[in-house]
């Protein structure tokens, strides 16, 4: 028999965590999946630098400015008004009362307050340079110990299950279009099954490994705008991809975040010659949005044909940058780069989707039963441009609200489950070299035509390649034995022409989205 639950969340970072956690205290009975064999496998776990708090002399009117500045004027007010009011509140009730994450304090007990770009105050709450990994440890736990929430790891999404693609009973077309649960790849078993649930909740992260270099992790390869966008669910502001300006450089390692607090606390980007140079692009220098620097950053680069620039926080005491940023001065220490003594080697990165599959205030998406958390969601609160460190509090905030509702909508609502086709499994064994050389035309193509700076003629390249890279990929989808792999392949190049056509129909530049012409 099929697996039932009330609840099915797909990923398992904060966004989707919450969720389960509000709807399991609740009384709702949840099953949460997740493609890595580490709950913890995620891009909240990368997430160094903090989360939005109160600073002192703050208020909601006050971060509502500063997030619709760095949005450039396509925020959605409703949603970046309930996360101004409601956010810090959910902070202090959830991750500090309920589960005790232990944010750094200054020497009078109280929380230590950081500074990041474009922020008015002081106002971000962390733990050193590691808080996503402190809030990811504290809700896997929780996770794990919860009676109401089944956990499957090593599990990975295939696609929706709807009443319109997959039930068995033809006139089920006429009905709205439903969500009721999910095909089910389980890795260890390798085997399809199918989870049917009376909602369904994406939270499975981003896509920046859609680009040729990210801070993300290797699961954000946009699986979930994927199979949102097979079911036919709304999908807005894909074109606004936020490219971190700063990540390390190294011919020997990845792209390694360096964390915008190193900027927030003083640290400033020259060229290799000393010249601070981002005077010349914005008033607030190395301190502007984050998509103003990343542009002069890549406009610099071209101009003096130099591989990265530097970012310079030296003048600080030795002992005070070890102690706020210990996991990047170990980080870049393992590349014998003392950040105490020596500048950072950096370079922009495909680091945020501020667009995706479009959401209400409690998450619910344009299919009946399908709602959607976190970076793969679009609240409207980022607008064309994310503001620092807003994203983990939009991930608590809409967990914790969209976990509630659902808990109580459940009790009052029927739900009915549609009897469908199983599923067949092909055993041609898809060649890895093949996965490798289209995952790598991917992200050239992503990068280079549909990256920081973009035209007409590097779009329609685009087009070109990707269309012709998915039939193939579909073909030998359509024939090869299912595996994680093959998953991610398809929804990348999938995600990838999702993101591409809404870069084409946007003509006007605003925020993440540069247009040269």
């Amino acid at each position: 028999m099929p697996e039932k639950t009330d609840v099915l969340v797909i990923g398992s970072g904060a966004s989707g965590c919450i969720t389960a956690l509000m709807a399991g205290d609740n009384g709702a009975d949840v099953i949460l999946i997740t493609r890595a064999e580490d709950l913890k496998d995620s891009n909240t776990s990368m997430a160094q630098g903090g989360i939005i708090y109160k600073g002192i002399k703050d208020s909601p009117e006050l971060l509502i400015k500063d997030i619709e500045t760095a949005g450039a004027g396509k925020c959605y007010h409703k949603a970046v008004k309930f996360l101004s009011e409601e956010g810090p509140k959910c902070v202090k009730e959830i991750l500090i009362d309920k589960l005790k994450v232990h944010f750094d304090k200054d020497k009078k007990g109280n929380l230590d307050l950081t500074d990041e770009a474009a922020h008015s105050i002081p106002r971000i709450a962390h733990y050193e340079d590691l808080t996503g990994k402190a809030i990811e440890n504290t809700l896997s736990a929780a996770i794990i110990s919860h009676p109401r929430i089944k956990v499957f790891r090593s599990a990975t999404a295939v696609d929706l299950l709807t009443l319109s693609h997959h039930s068995k009973n033809p006139t089920d077309i006429y009905e709205p279009l439903t969500c009721v649960g999910a095909y089910v790849l389980f890795q260890d078993k390798d085997r399809v099954e199918p989870i049917f649930a009376k909602e369904t909740v994406l939270a499975t992260g981003g896509l920046g490994q859609l680009y040729l270099h990210t801070t993300n992790p290797i699961g954000a390869r946009g699986d979930g705008i994927a199979l949102a966008y097979r079911s036919g669910a709304r999908l807005i502001n894909l074109e606004y991809i936020q490219f971190h300006p700063t990540a390390l450089y190294h011919s020997e390692a990845e792209r390694f975040l360096i964390s915008e607090s190193v900027r927030g606390e003083g640290g400033i980007l020259i060229r290799k010659n000393g010249e601070d140079f981002m005077k010349k692009f914005h008033p607030l220098g190395s301190l502007a949005p984050r998509d103003v620097v990343a542009r002069a950053i890549h406009q610099v680069l071209l101009e003096f044909n130099e591989p990265c620039v530097y970012l310079d926080i030296t003048h600080k005491k030795s002992s005070w940058i070890k102690g706020r940023f210990p996991n990047i001065y170990a980080r870049c220490l393992d590349y014998d780069i003392d950040i105490t003594k020596h500048p950072i080697p950096v370079v922009p990165a495909a680091h945020y989707s501020c667009g995706g599959v479009w959401v209400d205030l409690e998450g619910r998406s344009t299919i009946y039963r399908l709602r959607a958390v976190g970076e793969v969601s679009c609240t409207g609160v980022h607008g064309a441009n994310r503001l620092a460190s807003t994203s983990l509090l939009e991930a608590v905030l809409w967990g914790y609200s969209t976990g509630i509702s659902i808990a109580k909508e459940i009790k009052t609502k029927k739900y009915g489950f549609p009897s469908i086709p199983d599923w067949k499994n092909e055993e041609e064994i898809v060649d890895p070299a093949l996965i490798l050389q289209d995952w790598m035309t991917i992200k050239y193509s992503m990068w280079n035509y549909v990256g920081l700076m973009r035209t007409t003629r590097r779009m329609n390249r685009a087009k070109h390649i990707l269309r012709e890279l998915q039939l193939e990929i579909e073909s030998f989808y359509r024939r090869g034995k299912l595996t994680d792999e093959l998953i991610g392949l398809r929804n990348g190049v999938q995600t990838a022409l999702a993101v591409l056509f809404a870069c084409m129909e946007n003509h006007e530049s605003r925020g993440c989205h540069y247009r040269l012409d």
